[in-house]
């Protein structure tokens, strides 16, 4: 035990002078070194101090995994030694520092490189043991973090073969879809499968559509997981939607809003927004035929009536209308109120969204009126909530 804990601090070590280094190599690049006052001088010797302490270090000749990092610090230690040496104003002196720096820029670019290919392959391996062998959660979660933070930096397509070759996506379904797992393990997981998906939609948007990650993402049915969704609605729009009916998921969400958390309710009801926008007629049909009007009209009227709605972690959702306040801007804060006058968005985004024709759109309005006139509990409620349906909450 004491053996592994020594390596882990090793390793760690040398992960931290390699961020250095890495930061030091982007210096060199951003930096036109020319030695003709004291300022660039001293720029010059730090960058070089940082050289030199690498170099120092006995682990990174050592180890085959770093020979190439090794030898072009090896190389920019020698570049910058014969940089110091033209610091004349002589028309020799100043073309022998401009070629220098030049080498000097291609080298730190390529050691940059270099660092960043070995903390890539250092990250994903880990994520990848980690997810599979490890049983402490904290870790997964702490190597689930720091690999979406990599992920979420951009694009990189040596870093996606990487991803690819491990089969981190593959892992991380696994991961979600394990219900013995905790459920922070698996909503962060949910995030990184976010993430991946803006990281290429092109490459992970298929594996989601492919795999059973929205099922998983559903079946978890906690707040995040189905914020994680929304996000992957929003994204991958229709393709996503069509898939999500086809495999009947929309009862599947249409069940979180009688979650006994209103976090879960409010976050459901933003999926089902977004269903709402983007969905065909098939799913629009599907929605209502699972009494949706019924379930928005009773959220409205819990909005509406006395009491408080109270949060799983302990806030409140206020749900006293004559205590509605309005923000700066003179919006009603929608966090707080999550679902007040949900059926006329509800409404609104199939009458603006992209799914339906126009009279589609004049059919299904007709519908939720009468929909909304059945689960009413009075004419006055059912006057108001037609009334927003057919001309807007007023202000």
């Amino acid at each position: 035990m004491d053996f592994e804990v020594d390596q882990g601090k090793e390793n760690q070590s040398v992960l931290i002078l390699l961020e250095t280094l890495k930061k030091a190599s982007k210096d060199l690049q951003s930096n036109s070194i020319f030695l003709t006052n004291n300022n660039d001088s001293k720029i010059t010797v730090e960058i070089l101090s940082r050289v030199v302490e690498a170099e120092a270090a006995t682990v990174l000749p050592s180890d085959p995994k770093l020979l190439n990092i090794s030898q072009l610090l090896c190389n920019l230690k020698t570049l910058l030694e014969k940089l110091e040496k033209f610091q004349g104003y002589g028309l020799k002196s100043i073309l022998h520092r401009q070629i220098t720096n030049y080498k000097i820029s291609q080298v730190a670019f390529t050691t940059e490189a270099e660092i960043q290919s070995f903390l890539d392959r250092n990250i994903v391996q880990i994520l990848a043991r980690t997810l599979k062998e490890s049983a402490d959660e904290d870790k997964k979660v702490r190597v689930l973090i720091e690999f979406k933070n990599r992920v979420c930096q951009g694009f990189d397509r040596a870093f996606q073969h990487l991803i690819l070759r491990a089969k981190v996506f593959s892992i991380l379904e696994s991961l979600l879809c394990n219900s013995t797992c905790s459920k922070r393990a698996r909503d962060h997981a949910a995030l990184v499968v976010d993430a991946l998906v803006r990281f290429n939609r092109n490459v992970f948007v298929g594996l989601v559509l492919m795999g059973p990650t929205v099922g998983a993402l559903i079946s978890m049915g906690s707040c995040r997981s189905a914020k994680v969704l929304c996000s992957l609605i929003t994204f991958i729009r229709t393709p996503l939607v069509d898939e999500m009916e086809s495999n009947g998921e929309i009862p599947r969400i249409i069940n979180l809003l009688s979650s006994e958390d209103l976090s879960i309710r409010a976050a459901a009801l933003d999926c089902i927004l977004e269903l709402a926008y983007f969905g065909r007629e098939e799913v629009i049909l599907a929605m209502l035929g699972e009494d949706l009007v019924r379930k928005l009209v009773e959220l409205q009227r819990l909005e509406n009536g006395s009491g408080v709605l109270e949060k799983e972690n302990g806030g409140t959702y206020v749900g006293t209308e004559s205590d509605t306040k309005l923000d700066e801007k003179g919006s009603k804060n929608m966090e707080n109120h999550p679902f007040e006058s949900c059926v006329t968005r509800f409404a609104v985004q199939v009458e603006v969204g992209e799914g339906l024709s126009s009279i589609e759109k004049r059919e299904v309005k007709l519908e939720i009126l009468r929909r909304v006139r059945e689960t009413s509990i009075s004419d006055a409620e059912s006057a108001t909530i037609e009334a927003e349906v057919l001309w807007g909450s007023s202000p």
